[in-house]
């Protein structure tokens, strides 16, 4: 039996269109899972929903509002999405509570953090300190730019068994502060957070990267990743 994954979508508020790229689909589809689109909905409908899937895949995206976590917008904050904010934080708060699976990538990987009660950085490039290594790539979406030192021991380790790995890189805003029931299992060379998880074990895992790109290239740690994921699912 194939396990059923609710997939967030972004949302146009122009154009009142939801979106979300198909390399996402694809990644779940292609390691065994069924996607179920999540529509944005009032949180007494956000139990029903959590309760019919079998595991959360938070799907990258714009920026997140800073006041949710209880800061100013930096002048470098970028577009975001209030509707998507907020549904996507209490569904995963629910996911958590009924100790389903959760992936985050990206955006996704910063929701996870949010939602646990950690804070951001808006944007690494003024407010980081030290030098930065280039984290909006100028090369295809599939290519790995930039090399993530792993934690030997942690969840991602055990899902690709080796603790350097290269990964591509689309983002300006980066954790601060982890939150609660999280830790850092991963980082760049620079000392940004490229991944994190939770402290139980429970399947949580947040990745800054975006694997479902890399998988259109056959990525063999993108595949791994899903597929644990998707086994975590069944189980």
């Amino acid at each position: 039996m194939k396990p059923i994954i609710g997939i967030t979508p972004s949302f146009d508020l122009d154009k009142k269109n939801y979106f979300l790229s198909v390399d996402n689909i694809s990644a779940i589809k292609r390691t065994g899972g069924i996607s179920i689109i999540l529509s944005y909905t009032s949180s007494e409908k956000i139990e029903i929903l959590a309760n019919k899937i079998d595991g959360l895949y938070l799907t990258g995206g714009g920026d997140i509002a800073p006041t949710l976590y209880n800061q100013e917008p930096h002048p470098k904050l970028g577009d975001v999405s209030p509707f998507r904010d907020v549904f996507e934080i209490l569904m995963t708060k629910k996911v958590l509570q009924l100790n389903k699976p959760i992936l985050g990538v990206c955006r996704g990987c910063q929701i996870l953090n949010v939602a646990c009660g950690g804070s951001m950085y808006q944007d690494i490039y003024s407010q980081f300190e030290g030098q930065l290594l280039q984290h909006e790539q100028k090369a295809p979406v599939w290519h790995g730019t930039h090399f993530v030192r792993i934690k030997e021991g942690s969840l991602l380790y055990k899902l690709i068994g080796t603790t350097k790995i290269r990964v591509n890189s689309r983002h300006h805003q980066a954790i601060h502060n982890i939150g609660k029931h999280l830790k850092v299992c991963a980082r760049a060379s620079d000392d940004v957070t490229e991944s994190i998880e939770g402290v139980d074990s429970q399947f949580v895992l947040g990745l800054q990267w975006h694997p479902e790109n890399m998988l259109t290239n056959d990525d063999k740690i993108a595949y791994k990743i899903y597929e644990g994921f998707i086994n975590a699912c069944l189980n």
